[in-house]
């Protein structure tokens, strides 16, 4: 993508984030769907729901303009189409879709890695499928940019989040379990290891546990994949998590 086209994009976003579109938004609508559109009490998560997100423009319009008298959600034709289309945009740029519009990748390409020659769904799932190792990614871009998700990828050991470290456990007669602990206490360490079996062990019956700090993430994949393929990988992490 031009630079300058992406900035034109990312100035925009933050037009969006920060003008009419989110004033609108918060004064109407923030109270039932909250702040960060994800839903509270009174009202479903529109922002990553994937029914809501799948909705076209018109679709969200309509239901803005019409409201949904059974769900309890009133009618907001009154704001005049000019500002309910500046918080359908608010809403999107919370949906993510306006990021998507500035990341670079083929996120179709993206995906065929992500299931296939990368491997990543050995150890992570998207939408219900893939691995129980690794954190679920379905809605990671949601909390996440595009340049936190490359450093992810490219150095899985830089900044570790709590849980994620690798774990070394060796018994009192030899045999070695490496993996993540998914329950530990004084007496005993519940151990998940990468072929997704999970393993009690008691403490007592082990000579050494250890907490190394890397990640069992492969640390190749600057090597093993291009550039192209990081961007798609990217692109579809940020498309199908959407924020």
């Amino acid at each position: 993508m031009h630079l300058g086209l992406a900035l034109l994009i990312l100035n925009s976003q933050a037009a969006l984030c920060q003008g009419p579109g989110r004033e609108a938004f918060v004064t109407y609508c923030s109270n039932c769907h909250g702040i960060d559109g994800r839903g509270g009490e009174h009202a479903p998560n529109i922002a990553s729901d994937p029914a809501i997100r799948g909705l076209s423009d018109a679709g969200l319009l309509t239901v803005l303009h019409n409201g949904i008298p059974s769900a309890g959600m009133p009618s907001f034709s009154d704001l005049g189409s000019g500002r309910l289309k500046l918080i359908l945009d608010y809403v999107r740029v919370l949906q993510g879709k306006q990021a998507e519009a500035s990341v670079p990748g083929n996120p179709v390409l993206g995906r065929k890695l992500f299931f296939g020659a990368a491997a990543c769904s050995r150890c992570h799932m998207v939408d219900g499928v893939g691995g129980f190792l690794g954190p679920d990614l379905s809605a990671y871009s949601f909390s996440h940019s595009s340049e936190e998700i490359r450093q992810a990828i490219l150095s899985p050991n830089k900044a570790l989040s709590p849980g994620s470290d690798t774990v070394l456990a060796i018994t009192r007669d030899g045999q070695r379990f490496l993996g993540i602990a998914r329950n530990e206490d004084n007496f005993s360490l519940q151990l998940q290891t990468p072929d997704g079996n999970f393993h009690l062990l008691q403490k007592s019956g082990l000579v050494t546990v250890r907490h190394e700090p890397w990640s069992l993430m492969p640390s190749n994949y600057r090597s093993k994949l291009s550039d192209a393929d990081i961007r798609d990988l990217i692109s579809f992490l940020v498309k199908t998590g959407g924020g």
